[in-house]
């Protein structure tokens, strides 16, 4: 029992051990592509116009924070992400189970939800604009739009690629449809939805910085295009990687929830 107890923990040692060696070859990456960049960008080996260098985006972040527009646009844009996160996650989840009722719907709406998902979203942006507006409505409609439709494909057809035996054998127990659901579908279903909330990380960045593009007036999209426009593009990577640090830590929140919920 003592050598399997140490043994055990010697196990749980080289886990950490192989994690944090992980994570620190991971920052040691990080660390040499920025120290590369600044290199490259003093020495002339690319333009520092064109691609900026750490330290210029340092002093470009030093100004937008005392400008106070830094956290500003970051709360914005951070609020529309998780709002249009949120409900295309809800509402997908919602559609996907209302289709995997009834057979029927599932078949009909079948052809349309390939339609849309091969539709770029990007294309419904005026229309969207015309009817609800320029503002935070367009922008939360558009980020909706790019996720909700993969949410629905997606979690369809892990409800659908649950064992028919062991539907049967519920319904031989005499189970209603809820039941089958919320006993089987959906705990059969756990690890392909939670899958396809990650993926919806990315989507719903990706669907309210489009939005951003085409019509805030704040917003880290905003400071893209309008750091592109007056040819500031100091502001434009710093944007970039500002966004792609949000993205990570939201992606990170998701595993850790993840990681909870399957302990739970």
């Amino acid at each position: 029992m003592i050598n399997e107890s140490e043994e055990h923990i010697k196990y749980i040692k080289n886990v950490k051990k192989r994690s944090n060696k992980i994570i620190a070859t991971q920052l040691l990456i990080l660390f040499s592509i920025f120290l590369l960049w600044e290199i490259a960008g003093d020495l002339k080996w690319m333009d520092p116009f064109l691609t900026s260098t750490p330290s210029r985006m340092a002093k470009e972040l030093v100004k937008l924070f005392w400008e106070g527009n830094l956290f500003n646009n970051i709360l914005i844009t951070c609020f529309e992400t998780i709002l249009g996160f949120i409900l295309g996650t809800l509402l997908g989840i919602f559609i996907s189970v209302l289709l995997w009722w009834s057979d029927f719907a599932s078949k009909v709406a079948d052809p349309y939800l390939v339609v849309l998902n091969s539709l770029p979203k990007i294309a419904l942006a005026p229309i969207i604009i015309f009817w609800v507006g320029n503002g935070l409505k367009a922008i939360i409609i558009v980020a909706l739009l790019i996720s909700i439709v993969v949410t629905i494909i997606d979690i369809l057809s892990g409800f659908k690629a649950v064992d028919e035996d062991k539907i049967k054998l519920l319904k031989t127990f005499g189970a209603s449809k809820l039941q089958i659901l919320t006993h089987l579908i959906i705990p059969a279903s756990l690890p392909n939805l939670v899958s396809t909330i990650k993926i919806n990380v990315g989507l719903s960045w990706v669907g309210v910085i489009m939005g951003e593009f085409l019509v805030a007036k704040n917003g880290l999209g905003f400071l893209i295009i309008f750091g592109g426009q007056t040819a500031q593009l100091d502001m434009v990577m710093l944007s970039i990687v500002i966004l792609a640090i949000l993205a990570f830590i939201m992606y990170k929140i998701v595993s850790i929830i993840e990681r909870h919920f399957r302990i739970w």
